[in-house]
């Protein structure tokens, strides 16, 4: 028993370590698939347990597939390439304020679409608007990696993982903005601040205004009009306390059918451009957590919970620091999953909870691989041509995020 629990943990711990650190720069997915894979041939999950947590993750696939799809349309249409013109002529020859608006863009785009949309969506058109305007992208690119963390619980649907970690069951409109509107600002300034100074050099000087904005096809106004739709439709759904999933996947398919359609392209040359091992990644992260499940680790988890729940303003801040952090060593879905069903078992007052949320959502800033939202960054900018390394991310994350983290608990804390 010792054994396989130390070779369980082995597996996960060497998986996670993959897609962190790439070796031999494979996909992330291949990484979390072979540790999944390890523990079925090892014998140490039956094969049903393994299908059962693939089974979880089913509104996350959907939710991720509806928004790639958004993604393609909006890029194939050419939505990206005139947003991108847009900015650059509304930055007036500012490269500060030209990062100001895409901090701006991406604030609205994760509030309103979630933390993946930021990522898929806007960060292409954030690149295009770098490159038109003459600057260095990564300022630009690192303010979308940042802000999809820093402004991921403004509302239950600006990310996934707020769905997993109160279990499906969010609490009202009302009592989430008394609970997190203030954290949320905290989170979102200081991060801009942050971003604005670590910056700076990349920052100064001017950019090229006078760029040729060509006018938005049919095709890229259908585009726009489907991600505005979806926008909605999620802001209902999230109201009735519906899953996320379906309707989004269905958003996007149907956007992409009908936008397809009224530019007489075929949909299926789209669908083949989306990056598509994301959702094995997730797969895989979702076998890894169940069979830590299976050794007891989350019961260990919610024990410490339990004992944190004395004191819940202690409890709280701890508690939401160190799921910060441990996010970036197991990344923040499996890390979100961990603590959904450690918390199902305590039964923490609300302040724990909300600052496990805060944790979850905020502590991915600090590394490459802490979200699934900045893998999925990760991808877009490489689509480009760009690359950030593990040691640069980090060298933004390491002030990003602590100081974020230590507003938003605070300020939770304090409305408590």
């Amino acid at each position: 028993m010792i054994l396989a629990t130390g070779a369980t943990w082995g597996i996960c711990a060497a998986s996670t370590a993959g897609v962190i650190a790439r070796p031999f720069r494979w996909p992330e997915a291949i990484w979390a698939v072979a540790g999944a894979a390890l523990l079925l041939l090892f014998g140490l999950m039956p094969a049903s347990a393994a299908l059962h947590a693939v089974g979880k993750g089913m509104d996350v696939y959907l939710f991720l597939i509806g928004m790639m799809l958004l993604s393609e349309t909006a890029r194939t249409h050419g939505l990206f390439d005139w947003i991108a013109a847009t900015a650059a002529i509304q930055a007036r020859g500012s490269t500060a304020r030209l990062f100001a608006l895409v901090y701006l863009t991406g604030i609205v785009t994760t509030t309103f679409l979630s933390n993946d949309a930021t990522a898929v969506v806007l960060t292409p058109a954030v690149y295009a608007a770098a490159r038109k305007a003459k600057v260095d992208p990564l300022p630009m690119l690192f303010a979308c990696a940042l802000i999809a963390n820093a402004a991921s619980f403004v509302l239950p649907i600006s990310n996934p993982a707020n769905l997993v970690l109160y279990g499906g069951h969010m609490p009202p409109l009302g009592q989430w903005f008394a609970s997190f509107a203030l954290p949320s600002v905290a989170a979102i300034v200081v991060t801009y601040l942050v971003l604005r100074w670590t910056e700076r050099t990349r920052l100064a000087g001017a950019c090229a205004s006078d760029v040729e904005r060509t006018p938005l096809t049919t095709g890229g106004k259908a585009a726009f009009a489907g991600i505005v739709a979806t926008a909605i439709l999620l802001l209902v759904v999230s109201a009735r306390d519906m899953e996320l999933g379906l309707p989004t996947a269905i958003a996007g398919v149907f956007t992409m059918l009908a936008v397809s359609m009224l530019a007489r392209r075929s949909p299926v040359a789209l669908a083949r451009d989306v990056s598509w091992s994301v959702l094995p990644l997730v797969a895989g992260l979702f076998v890894l957590v169940e069979a830590l499940d299976r050794t007891g680790v989350i019961a260990a988890v919610a024990a410490e919970i339990r004992a944190l729940a004395t004191d819940p303003v202690r409890g709280a801040a701890l508690s939401g620091t160190v799921l910060a952090f441990a996010s970036n060593l197991m990344n923040n879905l499996p890390a979100g999953l961990v603590a959904s069903t450690a918390v199902a078992q305590a039964q923490p007052p609300r302040l724990i909870v909300d600052a496990l949320l805060i944790g979850v959502d905020l502590g991915p800033n600090l590394s490459i691989t802490g979200s699934l939202a900045t893998i999925l960054w990760l991808q877009a900018i490489r689509r480009e041509g760009e690359d950030v390394g593990f040691w640069r991310f980090l060298k933004v994350g390491a002030v990003a995020m602590p100081l974020a983290l230590a507003a938003a608990l605070a300020a939770r804390i304090m409305i408590a």
